[in-house]
C-alpha cells in the first residue's frame, strides 16, 4: 500500500504516477512579477476584505495581468469534486453541503472589488441531482443583477450532457460558455476517465445553439500529437467552439500524471496560426496560458471579429492589446534580449 503525502491510500493511478519524479521545467516556463497601480490596490482589498479567488489560492502566475485589468475568478460548489482527472490538482471526494447562499457571496466579492470581468468555475456535483447545474446559473444571475456592467465567463463540467440542465446554465446568459475538452481522443479516457471526448463537444454544441459564446481549452504535455491537436481544434470548431486557449501542461504533483513533453513557444504559435486559419474567433496559445487567461480581451476580441456591439462598460476589452503568455510575445521578448 502507498500512501500519500496527506495520509490517505493512493489510488492506483497515483501509485503508478508516483513512480516518475517531477520533471524540471525550462527556461521558457517563466513568469516575472509586473505590478501596476490596479493590481495593488486589488490586493490590498482583497486582504482587508478576507476575499477569495482562485487567482491567489491556485497561486496563479497570471495573475499581475489579469488583476490589472479587474479581472479574477472564482470556484463555486465546494473544494471537493466527484471525478478525477489525471492532470487536475482539486480533490476527489464527498463534497461539502450544498450552499444555495454561495452565489449571493460570489456576486458580491465581484462588487467588492470592483471587477469589469469574472471567470466562474467549480467542481462537478453528481452528488446532486441537476449536477449543478442550478448553482452555476444563479451565481451568473446573481453577479449580473449586482454587477451589471461585468461580463461573466462561465466555466462548466458537462452535468453528463442532459439537455435539460445544460438548458438551465444556458438561459443564464452568462457572456461566454466555457467547457473545457483539454486533450486528444486517444488518451482522453486515461487523462479524464468520467468524461466522454464527444459528449464535451455536445455541450458546446448547445451552448452555440443557444446563441452563446463558446470557449474551450487544449491541455499540451500529456502525451498527445501535434497532428492529433490539430484534428482536436478542427473537432472543436466543427462544434462551434469560438475561443480556444492552448496551454503547456503543469504537473501538481508526483501523484498526477507525468508530464510527457515540454512545448516549446515556437510550436504553440503555429497551433495558435493554425486555429486562425481553422476559423477560432479568439485564440490564446501559450506554455503559461491558463484557460482564464485574459478572458474578457478574448471576449471582446470575438465580439468585435462577430461585428456585435461591446457594452460600454466593457469596451476596453474590445482594444487590441499584446498578452504577456502568448507564445509570440515569449518569443518577441527572448528575440529582444
Amino acid at each position: 500500500m502507498t500512501i500519500a503525502p496527506d495520509g490517505r491510500r493512493m489510488l492506483r493511478v497515483e501509485a503508478r504516477n508516483a513512480a516518475t519524479p517531477i520533471e524540471k521545467k525550462p527556461e521558457w516556463i517563466r513568469t516575472r512579477a509586473t505590478t501596476g497601480p490596479e493590481y495593488s490596490e486589488l490586493k490590498g482589498l482583497v486582504r482587508r476584505e478576507g476575499l477569495h479567488t482562485v487567482c491567489e489560492e491556485a497561486g496563479c502566475p497570471n495573475i499581475f495581468e489579469c488583476w490589472e485589468d479587474r479581472e479574477a475568478t472564482f470556484l463555486i460548489g465546494g473544494d471537493q469534486c466527484t471525478r478525477r482527472c489525471d492532470f487536475c490538482q482539486i480533490d476527489t471526494g464527498k463534497p461539502a453541503a450544498f450552499d444555495r447562499d454561495e452565489p449571493r457571496r460570489v456576486a458580491e466579492s465581484v462588487q467588492a472589488m470592483g471587477l469589469r470581468y469574472s471567470t466562474v468555475t467549480g467542481v462537478a456535483r453528481d452528488d446532486l441531482e441537476d449536477g449543478g447545474a442550478w448553482l452555476y446559473a444563479e451565481t451568473v444571475r446573481q453577479i449580473h443583477a449586482l454587477n451589471p456592467g461585468t461580463g461573466v465567463e462561465l466555466l462548466i463540467p458537462d452535468f453528463n450532457a442532459v439537455p435539460e440542465l445544460l438548458d438551465v446554465v444556458n438561459e443564464s446568459r452568462p457572456e461566454v460558455l466555457a467547457h473545457n475538452l483539454e486533450t486528444v481522443p486517444r488518451i482522453f479516457k486515461q487523462i479524464r476517465p468520467a468524461f466522454r471526448y464527444d459528449r464535451s463537444l455536445s455541450v458546446l454544441s448547445r451552448a452555440r445553439e443557444a446563441g452563446l459564446v463558446t470557449k474551450s481549452n487544449l491541455i499540451l504535455g500529456m502525451g498527445e500529437t501535434t497532428d492529433e491537436v490539430v484534428a482536436a481544434l478542427h473537432d472543436l470548431h466543427e462544434a462551434g467552439c469560438d475561443l480556444v486557449t492552448i496551454t503547456q501542461y503543469l504537473r501538481p504533483s508526483v501523484r498526477h500524471h507525468p508530464v510527457d513533453r515540454w512545448v516549446r513557444p515556437e510550436e504553440f504559435v503555429e497551433l495558435s496560426d493554425e486555429a486562425e486559419r481553422i476559423g477560432f474567433l479568439g485564440v490564446m496559445s501559450g506554455p503559461l496560458v491558463r484557460s482564464s487567461y485574459r478572458a474578457g480581451r478574448l471576449w471582446g476580441q470575438a465580439m468585435r471579429r462577430r461585428g456585435l456591439q461591446i457594452p460600454d462598460a466593457l469596451a476596453h476589452l474590445g482594444e487590441p492589446t499584446t498578452s504577456r503568455q502568448e507564445a509570440a510575445s515569449l518569443l518577441a521578448r527572448a528575440s529582444a534580449r
